[in-house]
């Protein structure tokens, strides 16, 4: 499991976000080669070394051609969908490359009352929001992050100048993709937070919430202005603290696959794999669909491993985890030699102080194999053989 913690002091941007995940997955050397692996030969990063209040950190500058030959495009949805779609790059960072334009796009149509088809992205058209977002796309994609944490994003306060004149801070467009998401104004005026930066953070859907996380890896993505606070977005690749210790409970529902792929292999399996005991339920599921619920319990560092190996095993889409306490009585095995060989016995004692045996089923039935003996006969003469010579 990959979280994530993101925090921006001061502003939030799409090119921000580009060189914090580009630190974290150590790929500066690839960004620039990103523009022709979109097919967008109009543009070209630079990466510089900036200052930030003593932070020393990369700055990921794409410079639109266009600009310098005074051309400006303003591109509707499709145009940027064809784009992307044609990019060299997975499909699972094309979607995630769609889905952030989409993001921005119903929030421009919301706010101009204009259908999504039809809408001209202004400020997001140009091929540096472009490469921002699939650049992001394809890092987020490469990251594999699998939880999102964030601290509540300052907006900024005042006006600014956009295409369609003067405008309050946060924009209309980002303030709507910011509706549910914490923010505050702040004590200095101007643009902080951009639609791509917003477009973005909504997309990876944080948790606000924040546990307490042990940070792995740190990273930075500067801005291009200076605030009174650093303007940098901090990424941090983290692990929960929960997660490090204790017992969790790991569930997911399976309606889709014959129960026979959950037999003795797969269950051998569950064991090899971390869980320390499991059960399976059958369960009614929506649409009156007859399924199973299999629960593990497993030590929190084997979590990962252990859902790792459900999801191969089953057709299982998702998987419920959450730590558990429990109170266990005071076990320890020991071997007996008995009239049938040596046993293995579990012995539990209670807080009272009294004992209880059982023999290891395993034991018992390979004994039982050989002599033929019933096994419920076999366990007290077994038990009461034990007993007598204790």
């Amino acid at each position: 499991m990959k979280t994530i913690l993101v925090e921006a002091f001061s502003g939030l941007s799409g090119d921000m976000f580009l060189g914090a995940l580009a630190g974290l997955a150590d790929a500066y050397d690839d960004l620039e080669r990103f523009p022709e692996k979109f097919d967008l030969s109009d543009a070209k990063i630079e990466i510089s070394e900036v200052d930030k209040n003593g932070i020393i950190c990369k700055h990921v500058h794409v410079i639109d051609l266009n600009e310098e030959k005074d051309h400006h495009y303003h591109r509707h949805l499709s145009d940027i969908l064809q784009i992307i779609e044609n990019a060299d790059i997975t499909e699972k960072a094309k979607q995630i490359a769609k889905d952030i334009f989409l993001i921005i796009g119903r929030s421009e149509s919301k706010v101009h009352n204009i259908p999504l088809e039809k809408i001209h992205f202004h400020e997001v058209s140009g091929v540096d929001s472009i490469i921002d977002i699939l650049g992001c796309a394809v890092l987020i994609d490469q990251l594999k992050i699998t939880k999102t944490y964030a601290t509540p994003v300052c907006t900024g306060f005042g006006f600014v100048n956009t295409q369609h004149g003067i405008l309050p801070v946060p924009a209309p467009a980002t303030a709507d993709i910011l509706m549910g998401i914490p923010n505050y104004t702040g004590e200095e005026k101007g643009e902080k937070v951009t639609p791509t930066g917003a477009a973005i953070l909504k997309y990876i859907d944080p948790d606000f919430d924040v546990p307490v996380l042990i940070k792995k890896q740190i990273a930075y993505g500067p801005g291009k202005k200076d605030f009174k606070n650093p303007n940098v977005l901090r990424l941090s690749l983290c692990e929960e603290y929960e997660h490090l210790k204790g017992t969790y409970v790991l569930e997911t529902n399976i309606d889709d696959m014959s129960n026979e792929f959950l037999g003795n292999d797969f269950q051998n399996g569950l064991f090899e794999h971390g869980a320390n005991d499991f059960f399976t339920s059958a369960i009614q599921m929506k649409k009156g669909r007859q399924g199973i619920l299999l629960s593990c319990s497993v030590a929190a560092k084997n979590i990962e491993k252990l859902s790792d190996y459900i999801f191969e095993n089953t057709s299982t889409i998702g998987i419920r985890s959450y730590s558990v306490k429990g109170n266990r009585l005071k076990r320890e095995v020991k071997e007996f030699v008995t009239k049938y060989g040596k046993i293995k016995v579990k012995i539990v004692t209670t807080p009272s102080g009294r004992k209880r045996s059982k023999i290891e089923y395993d034991n018992l039935i390979e004994i039982q194999r050989k002599t033929k003996i019933p096994l419920l006969v076999l366990q007290r003469e077994i038990l009461k053989e034990i007993h007598s010579n204790q």
